[in-house]
This record gives structure tokens, C-alpha cells and sequence, in this order.
């Protein structure tokens, strides 16, 4: 996984990020590369939450409609009630 990818999977602006915090930015780069994704989110968690804030990322219309189909709204089944009859004697 590339840097800018977590990023983005982060929501969090990649370009926007490098532009304001460059250096930053290189440090976290070097960092991501010699550790697992996940090692690297539990290491800068908190740090991530502020990037987030601060640089956020919406991502382009053809992005959300590539990552998958949306799901339909399932429709209840019915259930048949009995026909409460009177006995018949």
C-alpha cells in the first residue's frame, strides 16, 4: 500500500497535507514504509484524528462510485395472519 493510499483511506488530504506540513509529511512517509499499515495507525493514531480535522479528503464522484455497488433497501416479508373463523359445530 502506498502512503498517499492509507491517506486517502484515512480521509485524510494527501496533497493538502504535503503542502501544509511538509516535513511532516516526509517523516510519516519514511515511518510508513519500514512499518505495516497498522502498526503505522496505532503509532500515530491520535495525531491522525488531528490530520483529519485539519486536511480532510472527500473524495472525487467516480472514486465512491468505483469502490462498489450501493446495497438496495430489502423489502420486509410479509406475514399472512390466520383468518380467525368461528368453528363450525
Amino acid at each position: 500500500m502506498e502512503f498517499e493510499t492509507y491517506l486517502k483511506s484515512k480521509k485524510i488530504d494527501p496533497e493538502g497535507f504535503r503542502r501544509g506540513q511538509g516535513a511532516q509529511y516526509s517523516d510519516w512517509e519514511g515511518i510508513f514504509l519500514q512499518v505495516s499499515p497498522d502498526s503505522f495507525t496505532q503509532q500515530k493514531l491520535f495525531l491522525i484524528n488531528g490530520l483529519r480535522r485539519q486536511y480532510p479528503y472527500t473524495a472525487p464522484p467516480e472514486e465512491k462510485e468505483a469502490a462498489g455497488p450501493q446495497k438496495s433497501a430489502k423489502a420486509k416479508p410479509t406475514i399472512a395472519k390466520p383468518n380467525p373463523q368461528k368453528p363450525k359445530i
